[in-house]
């Protein structure tokens, strides 16, 4: 830890927020577990003999999630440019994370013949918790899909024919500051999406599958029951549903993406 207090000073002088140096002091214990445990050299012998002891900083400056109302996702929505909301509207109904929603292709895609609609299978490898991530497509978040097929040949969402690297770029800054609302970030559309799970009274279990939440269920073999149990839980944050519980919601087509107002 000695040797790492320059590092953690860098960053401290950067202005990063503890949890992202935690994420750097965790890659540095795991590669010093693997030498530990699992790299052998040409004599049989471990790396190391023994792996330093690695403790992480307390995350006492941790943003608290800001989840958005319809309201407010309404205006934010409507000062993105029609790609960018395309992206916003699709994670806000699936949960999805940043580079989730920027890396998804056609090939990952899987119909569901018995329900007449589709799911997504991300694989592991690009999805943080290293499992691979069903994402069950809600009636919004279907009409994201089907809005942009046929535009590109393997990404989902693309702008001007190529993928998007990252949802939190300037027209995502441009727009919070257009409308006021600068403390609002892309990763608090996946909170949103939570939120109003839990408020449609959407079971504990149901919540961590629709999120993408490691919880030790198996993910990619869920029968026709099953995922239409998923897929009406994620209906219960869409307008009707939002409707019968005292918050109405009405879609417009603006663009070619629908904006919540």
């Amino acid at each position: 830890m000695g040797t790492l207090q320059s590092f953690i000073l860098h960053r401290r002088s950067q202005g990063v927020k503890t949890r992202t140096i935690n994420f750097g002091l965790q890659v540095v214990r795991h590669i010093l577990n693997l030498a530990e445990s699992e790299w052998i050299d040409l004599n049989g012998v471990t790396w190391l003999q023994r792996a330093p002891r690695i403790k992480f900083l307390p995350e006492t400056d941790r943003r608290k999630p800001r989840p958005l109302s319809f309201e407010e996702q309404a205006t934010l929505f409507a000062a993105l440019p029609p790609y960018l909301a395309r992206m916003a509207t699709f994670k806000v109904n699936t949960g999805c994370r940043e580079q989730e929603v920027c890396q998804l292709r056609w090939k990952w895609e899987r119909v569901i013949p018995e329900l007449a609609t589709s799911v997504f299978l991300i694989p592991s490898e690009h999805v943080k918790n290293r499992e691979d991530r069903l994402v069950v497509l809600n009636s919004i978040a279907r009409m994201m899909v089907d809005s942009v097929r046929g535009e590109h040949e393997d990404f989902v969402f693309t702008y001007r024919g190529k993928p998007v690297k990252k949802m939190n770029g300037r027209a995502w800054q441009a727009a919070r500051k257009r409308v006021n609302m600068r403390d609002v970030r892309v990763h608090d559309l996946k909170h949103t999406f939570g939120r109003r799970l839990r408020a449609a009274g959407v079971s504990f279990e149901d919540r961590q599958d629709l999120l993408g939440h490691k919880s030790g269920r198996v993910t990619t073999h869920y029968s026709s029951p099953e995922l239409s149990n998923l897929i009406a839980a994620a209906n219960r944050v869409c307008p009707g549903e939002w409707g019968k519980n005292g918050e109405a919601i009405i879609l417009e087509e603006k663009n070619r993406y629908l904006v919540a107002v």
